[in-house]
């Protein structure tokens, strides 16, 4: 077992078998991804196997990788029949280790990551059936009442749009200096936005970063997990739909179709999944350009921000294309133009 960064294996453990499930001692695998948090894979001594989550080290934004939040609402949401991890256990005790952390149990499938990846793993009738899955998992969860799993407060109920809109147009205007790019186009679409929000229904849990990359698919196209819910909130759900929408990538995208799995031949379209989630919910989709609108701007605004760092020197730029980076800011501003003209 290579070095385990992050943890004390013996504490660890230790508490482990005092106050879950697994039975130490435990092989320890480190996993690659999840937005940079210190992730193992753990195989206890019955041959069980559990992944345990922490944040990375060094010093943090005040609300970046939260650890509770996310254990907290899988804890909710697993016997509520929406696809998660089982939560094990959660401990915040700094005898044991100096950030908080989670296990959960492991489960399987894999992520859709790259085209290269899925085409050997998913034939066509798979990878019909992923969209629907994937629609439908979602659709469940915006069914669910936050206060019957206890999510109540998990959010404000009211103005999620409103204030996504104030937070990534704040990210821009801070940015633009640093970035050395400003465009008048992203002041109109701000204001346009913020004048035609719809009016919201019933604030729903709204994953945040809902698409394949966060998803475990199963070698029939079902999805057996959703991951990754450290900013999951309560809002609007057609906002959360129309994220999801927006990273479905079809043929004739552009160079992101290249590399994108649901470009393969056989994934549903867009079209479709608009279809699925209007039959599963019932929902009124009228607004739904005015939502993509709203992601593509968020988009454009995050992208900004991560331009801006690279410019002013707080990351390194080896191995970043940054004209590729740029040329996304630019086409967000202009799919959000054009969400918002249709």
């Amino acid at each position: 077992m290579s070095a385990v960064i992050g943890f004390d294996v013996g504490r660890v453990e230790r508490w482990m078998a005092e106050s879950t499930r697994v039975e130490p001692p435990c092989t320890w695998r480190r996993l690659e991804g999840g937005h940079s948090n210190l992730t193992y894979e753990l195989t206890d001594s019955a041959g069980r196997e559990f992944v345990i989550r922490r944040p990375p080290e060094g010093d943090l934004l005040p609300k970046a990788h939260d650890m509770w939040r996310e254990f907290r609402v899988i804890d909710a949401l697993h016997p509520a029949g929406v696809p998660v991890a089982e939560p094990i256990g959660f401990c915040d005790d700094r005898d044991v280790c100096d950030r908080h952390f989670y296990v959960m149990g492991k489960v399987g499938g894999e992520a859709l990551y790259t085209a290269e990846q899925t085409a050997p793993r998913l034939d066509e009738r798979a990878r019909a059936a992923v969209g629907e899955s994937f629609v439908g998992v979602l659709a469940h969860l915006h069914s669910i009442v936050p206060a019957d799993v206890g999510l109540d407060d998990l959010g404000r109920h009211e103005g999620y749009v409103a204030r996504q809109l104030r937070t990534w147009y704040g990210s821009w205007t801070a940015s633009a200096e640093a970035a050395e790019y400003d465009d008048d186009r992203v002041h109109a679409l701000h204001e346009r936005l913020t004048a035609q929000i719809p009016e919201q229904g019933p604030a729903r849990v709204v994953h945040g970063d809902y698409g394949v990359h966060n998803v475990m698919v199963d070698d029939t196209g079902t999805v057996v997990a959703v991951l990754d819910w450290e900013i999951g909130t309560l809002g609007d759900p057609l906002a959360d739909f129309a994220y999801a929408l927006n990273a479905w990538v079809e043929p004739g995208d552009g160079p992101s179709a290249a590399t994108a799995p649901t470009a393969l031949p056989g994934f549903s379209s867009r079209a479709d999944l608009v279809r699925y989630y209007a039959d599963r919910t019932g929902a009124d989709l009228s607004d739904l350009g005015y939502y993509r609108s709203f992601n593509s701007f968020k988009t454009a605004c995050i992208i900004h921000g991560v331009y801006a760092r690279y410019k002013l020197g707080m990351k390194s730029t080896e191995g970043v294309d940054m004209d590729l980076l740029f040329s996304r800011i630019l086409a967000s501003v202009e799919l959000s133009e054009s969400h918002l003209a249709g």
